[in-house]
């Protein structure tokens, strides 16, 4: 009995560690901070006739491909994501009840040098199962460098990706938005190997029903920079795949470039309704 009883002892312990190591490596979120001047959005810089592309054209799902959990990829299903009077719009009053269907809106081209701008606003109730999840409200999110939806599993919740993840505030409260996680994917801050699932940037909070401004900045696999209504909220570098488990090396086992260079970008459905608008990108050079 004593030598079972040690035994458990440290096997208790062995979990302990185990499970230490892993908030350490995955789960604990980081406050992110730019020392120096921050840098001014890089559409400050671009010419007044340069040729952005609108990825939306107001009033159609045209080039948008919708992968729910559960659902084959080009399912949309009970209507998620809709389009109409230049919004483009994340929808839960034809859903009986929330059984995690997370969901993305993929567009069709993937990218590797561009700047991307957009306006968002968090609206009306997270569906009520959804609401058991405190962090999902006012919740969404623009998937960056991400793997196809053709690729996702059929009950994979996230594709592999790096999120600009998008966040509401109740009045008051401060809760940054334009931050960064990382299904599936490692990034660099500060020159340092950033493996946490979130980081949260120095943005501002915004309560209420507001548009607020997205431009994000992504250069290949040299940098990656979130701006929210011009400041920059969040820069990191090196974006790459979690070869260490997950989908993430599951990716990487079937060939994949661990560098991640470029990807799709996907708008993200997280059980609370979202809208969007005015969604264009400007292509870059290298060089730029």
């Amino acid at each position: 009995m004593r030598l079972i009883l040690k035994c458990l002892a440290v096997l208790i312990l062995i979990l302990v560690i185990a499970a230490a190591v892993f908030y350490e490596v995955y789960l604990k979120v980081g406050q992110y901070s730019y020392t120096g001047t921050p840098p001014s959005p890089p559409s400050a810089e671009v010419a007044p006739d340069a040729d952005w592309q609108s990825l939306f054209d107001g009033d159609s799902l045209t080039g948008w491909q919708a992968k729910i959990v559960g659902r084959p990829a080009g399912d949309n299903y009970r209507n998620t994501f809709r389009a109409a009077n230049g919004v483009l719009s994340v929808n839960y009053d034809e859903y009986d009840e929330w059984q995690g269907e997370f969901g993305h809106l993929f567009y069709e081209t993937p990218f590797s040098h561009y700047i991307l701008q957009l306006e968002y606003r968090f609206v009306g109730e997270q569906i009520a199962e959804g609401s058991a999840m405190a962090w999902a409200w006012r919740n969404s999110g623009i998937m960056l460098h991400s793997q196809s939806a053709d690729t996702m599993a059929l009950n994979q919740d996230f594709p592999v990706s790096l999120e600009a993840q998008l966040l509401g505030a109740h009045e008051g409260e401060h809760r940054p938005t334009a931050n960064l996680c990382t299904p599936g994917t490692h990034v660099y801050i500060h020159g340092q190997l950033h493996t946490q699932h979130c980081m949260k940037s120095q943005s501002a909070s915004f309560p209420g029903d507001q548009w607020v401004s997205l431009e994000i900045e992504v250069k290949g696999s040299e940098r990656i920079r979130h701006f929210i209504n011009g400041e920059l909220a969040i820069e990191y570098t090196q974006p790459q795949l979690d070869t260490w488990g997950g989908d993430g090396k599951a990716l990487a086992d079937q060939g994949a470039a661990v560098s991640l260079t470029q990807g799709y970008i996907a708008l993200q459905s997280e059980s609370h309704p979202v809208e969007f608008r005015n969604i264009r990108l400007l292509p870059l050079t290298k060089e730029n």
